[in-house]
């Protein structure tokens, strides 16, 4: 029997929001869309993430027109799939169960039957809720295990903590931890698992040891997802192929590779050479990459890299012998579990197509390449960029610190901002953790979940000031205001239906602002039109009285004077 290996394509969300953060305007997306139909992937990625942020932050465009304007061109040849944070959704803060079901019940009605959900601190009690309400709604529950890497401590600094009664731990993040937390999202009614990588750090070694694992261990399909920064993408991509994935998440050549996923093209090569199918159109992909290209053009100053891969047609260009032989030798080496030969290979075959060279900063440091952006412009914010050594040397102790949460967005971003601060500290001659961010210690005190390791009691009264862990409290939740525009009508509200209500819950500040402005264009607009219609019905009235004869004029004002009362 040939194998079958499905393609989620993440261009239109991953593969947009890695390049040039979520800019794609609706036209932009509406010229690919007819043709991503015929292509047939299993699924598109086009919503959650940052999507219905950026689309009202910088483009002024609804989240939810965006979803069913693209639902309603794909129709059912796809699956659309979003991305959010479980019981988070978008935000910081856990919400409570009726802005959940409600957030998850409207997207699957307009457009998504696949809810990817993930959870920051992998704490599989905050993506329950988000599995009940997408498929009590018709929709599939793909529930993610993040994947991170452990902290990196020297000898001495594990000496040193010995020494003072409180070694460090050793391995954290291991291959049985991330088959515990899938075994535990099947049992909460997973339809598929996912091992996602957000920050491309996992190597093809660890790849096949838990897709093998995951396969074996679990009855539901398995996805994998990756990102190329540091450089393993593609290699761990291919392992994951060889280990026997059923799903894997690529983007179209122009919109991979770099900071985004790996691309679909040359997976379709692996795939060809392996025998395995995976039923996409490659005219249609090719006609999709040509205006890809001319769309990346278009966003030339928000583009991150500026770096286009060569012209590319899959359907009909054939590759040089040298180049062709290294995906077979990829292969080999995959099949063989030889991790440096099938990394560097895989380098090559890239630099072939001529994506960005791996960023060697965050391959060193381990870390997202998003946090360390971040954290880098932090530092410049404070004319401090000589410290960034120094934030990338304590990372390690900050996070253990904290839970050790997993680097992923947010948790990465607050464990950056609370390394930059220490240093910081400790440049002003200050202790540690005199100055803490209110996100750090709601993630010490417990109110984003169960972190994957305890919080030493006395560390979280230190920070938190209780030694006790405490959840976040939903009952003390309130709703955003709606205020009313009665200048506009009688029942006019800044959020007219439960889609907009849903919006400026998830995204108060962003969402207040959008609507507001759509309440003034559509309203303002319908009362400015009102008005000019009594003015033009006053105009027409009194030119009507103007072209009377004296006599009509004298007979109306006597009609007039007669019937007043």
């Amino acid at each position: 029997m040939i194998r079958k290996l499905l393609i989620r394509d993440v261009t239109l969300r991953d593969g947009q929001q890695s390049l040039f953060a979520t800019r794609m305007h609706q036209a932009q997306i509406d010229r690919v869309l007819p043709i991503y139909k015929e292509a047939g992937f299993y699924a598109l990625e086009v919503w959650g993430g940052a999507v219905p942020d950026s689309i009202m932050r910088y483009l002024n465009e609804d989240p939810w027109e965006r979803l069913e304007t693209i639902k309603k061109e794909i129709g059912t040849i796809s699956h659309l799939t979003a991305l959010s944070r479980g019981r988070n959704l978008f935000g910081y803060n856990p919400y409570p169960e009726e802005v959940i079901e409600g957030f998850n019940r409207n997207a699957v009605k307009s457009g998504i039957s696949i809810m990817r959900i993930f959870d920051a601190l992998n704490d599989t009690s905050n993506i329950k809720s988000t599995i009940k309400y997408v498929k009590e709604n018709g929709g599939l529950a793909d529930c993610v295990v993040c994947y991170t890497v452990d902290p990196k401590f020297t000898r001495k600094e594990r000496f040193l903590a010995t020494l003072h009664g409180k070694p460090l731990p050793k391995a954290i993040f291991t291959v049985d931890y991330f088959i515990k937390m899938g075994k535990e999202l099947e049992a909460l009614g997973a339809d598929m698992v996912t091992l996602k990588d957000m920050a491309g750090l996992i190597q093809p070694h660890k790849v096949s040891q838990i897709i093998k694992s995951f396969k074996k261990n679990l009855k539901i399909p398995v996805d994998f997802h990756t990102h190329c920064t540091p450089g393993y993408g593609l290699s761990s991509a291919l392992a994951a192929i060889i280990s026997g994935v059923d799903i894997l998440d690529t983007a179209i050549l122009n919109f991979a590779g770099g900071p985004a996923a790996p691309a679909f093209e040359l997976i379709q090569i692996f795939c060809t050479k392996l025998g395995i199918e995976t039923g996409v159109n490659l005219d249609a992909v090719v006609r999709i990459n040509k205006i890809l290209k001319e769309i990346r053009l278009e966003m030339a100053d928000i583009d991150s890299y500026k770096i286009y891969p060569i012209e590319f047609d899959i359907t009909k260009d054939k590759l040089p012998d040298h180049i062709d032989k290294l995906f077979d030798d990829a292969i080999e080496f995959a099949q063989a579990d030889d991790e440096a030969r099938l990394v560097e290979t895989c380098s090559k075959i890239e630099k072939y197509f001529n994506f960005p060279d791996p960023d060697e900063k965050v391959k060193f440091a381990e870390v997202p390449g998003g946090m360390y952006t971040n954290m880098l412009a932090q530092l410049k914010q404070l004319k401090q960029e000589d410290l960034l050594p120094r934030v990338l040397e304590i990372i390690p102790t900050v996070r253990l610190a904290a839970g050790c949460p997993p680097l992923v967005t947010p948790t990465s971003q607050i464990v950056g901002a609370q390394a930059v601060n220490c240093v910081i500290d400790e440049k002003n001659g200050k202790p540690y953790y005199s100055n803490n961010s209110i996100q750090f210690i709601n993630l010490v005190k417990g109110s984003y979940g169960k972190t994957p390791i305890p919080v030493d009691p006395d560390f979280r009264e230190k920070i938190a000031g209780t030694r006790e862990e405490i959840p976040f409290n939903t009952a003390n939740y309130e709703k955003q205001p709606n205020p009313s525009f009665p200048q506009y009508g009688e029942n006019v509200k800044l959020a007219m239906n439960e889609k907009e209500e849903l919006l400026l819950e998830l995204f108060p500040m962003v969402a207040n602002k959008f609507l507001l402005d759509k309440v003034n264009r559509v309203y303002g607009t319908k009362l400015k039109e009102t008005e000019m219609q009594k003015q033009r019905a006053y105009e027409a009235e009194r030119q009507k009285y103007l072209d009377l004869s004296d006599e009509e004029k004298q007979a109306r004002l006597v009609d007039g004077l007669y019937h007043w009362n």
